[in-house]
């Protein structure tokens, strides 16, 4: 299943139809505010203004599924992201990222051969690429900004 079918509501609760990103590569996330992983929101933010005009869209998704490390609000989650770290990346509701309930995009995310398994905690980053496919999956001790993660974004950027 490519990740262009699914829908997901963004930070300030508007269904956003995933095919928007049709033709982008993607690094979606799942994100918490008191973790201590969350300091990781500043390499996000520079690797989405470093790859932006390639393509890159960075995409996080907060979760209050680990440790309960996400109490706020969308209100709240969207203050914090910009007055602390100056995000500018596109950020969405809040959602289940295992277990029951599991949000759609999450679902499909982890049922990919190339990032199968649960989501096992915050900061956890999946590569999509730009027909909608998962291509990896770094775990959250992974800097977003590490030789690792800027590689796989490049092969990514450069799959037309």
């Amino acid at each position: 299943m490519s990740i262009h079918e699914l829908v997901a509501k963004t930070i300030e609760g508007e269904a956003r139809k995933l095919e928007s990103y049709a033709g982008e590569v993607l690094l979606v996330v799942n994100v918490a505010s008191l973790c201590g992983y969350t300091p990781q929101y500043k390499g996000l933010e520079a690797l989405h203004r470093a790859y932006r005009a390639q393509g890159l869209r960075v995409l996080a998704f907060p979760s209050n599924d680990f440790g309960g490390q996400e109490p706020g609000s969308e209100a709240e989650i969207k203050t914090f992201c910009t007055a602390r770290y100056e995000v500018t990346f596109d950020l969405f509701a809040k959602v289940k990222a295992k277990g029951e309930g599991v949000h759609p995009v999450f679902a499909a995310l982890t049922a990919s051969p190339a990032a199968a398994g649960d989501v096992r905690w915050n900061f956890t980053k999946f590569l999509v690429g730009r027909r909608g496919e998962v291509l990896g999956r770094f775990e959250p001790n992974i800097d977003p900004m590490s030789a690792e993660v800027r590689q796989a974004v490049e092969k990514a950027l450069a799959e037309r």
